[in-house]
């Protein structure tokens, strides 16, 4: 996943990033590292944050750019 990628790109530390998704730090770390399985609703509020396509995230495009709502 390009989890880490994303957020040292916009310059976020873990915990800001951890503070945003009312997640503790360290399970942040674990889906950062594939540690842990990413929940829906923590990937869909990063896709929106980061203003990506959730697949891209998940490594299915390498297209950044999110869908339109129409």
């Amino acid at each position: 996943m390009r989890l880490k990628d994303l957020r040292e790109d916009m310059d976020i530390t873990q915990k800001a990033l951890a503070e945003f998704l009312h997640i503790r730090q360290n399970t942040y770390s674990q889906y950062e590292n594939g540690q842990r399985q990413l929940p829906i609703e923590i990937l869909i509020a990063l896709a929106k944050y980061y203003d990506v396509s959730t697949d891209y995230i998940l490594g299915l495009t390498n297209i950044k750019k999110a869908y339109s709502k129409e």
